[in-house]
């Protein structure tokens, strides 16, 4: 087992904060505030370990790469505003896992990202581009609209 160390504890306590997956650059951004000499080498580092030890679970976001979130989360998917940049949790799974399986395959895992417009963004004026927030803040988990297609 590895030491504890102030970094690693900081670490922990932005993913136990945390309302959704993270960037390692997210990371270094909120720990900073608990450890001002907090590195993104450090960071990496622990990561790996937290991954390996399953504290941590890394997810590959098809545009904004390698992400975390906490292990003990239960099976969920992610929503990505396009306009803000924000992911947000969705509360179930929409995938038919053995229905999408071709015969013979076996499903270990599986990650689904929807893409679209936030309920936050779809009110203000589509002329207005808002900014990237640094790091992405915590989001509570969407509620599934009627107006989200799942196809």
């Amino acid at each position: 087992m590895a030491k504890r160390t102030c970094q690693r504890e900081a670490i922990r306590q932005v993913f136990a904060h945390a309302g959704s997956p993270l960037s390692a650059e997210d990371v270094l951004s909120l720990g900073r505030q608990h450890v001002e000499h907090l590195s993104l080498a450090t960071v990496y580092r622990n990561l790996r370990m937290l991954v390996s030890e399953g504290e941590v679970r890394k997810l590959n976001h098809p545009e904004l790469g390698p992400l975390y979130e906490r292990a003990n989360l239960s099976h969920h998917h992610h929503f990505h505003c396009r306009r803000c940049d924000r992911l947000y949790e969705l509360a179930e799974c929409a995938l038919d896992v053995t229905g999408s399986t071709p015969d013979g395959f076996r499903t270990d895992e599986h990650e689904v990202f929807l893409y679209g417009i936030c309920a936050n963004c779809s009110t203000e004026s589509p002329d207005t581009e808002p900014a990237r927030q640094e790091p992405r803040p915590p989001t509570e988990p969407a509620e599934r609209s009627p107006d989200v297609s799942m196809e």
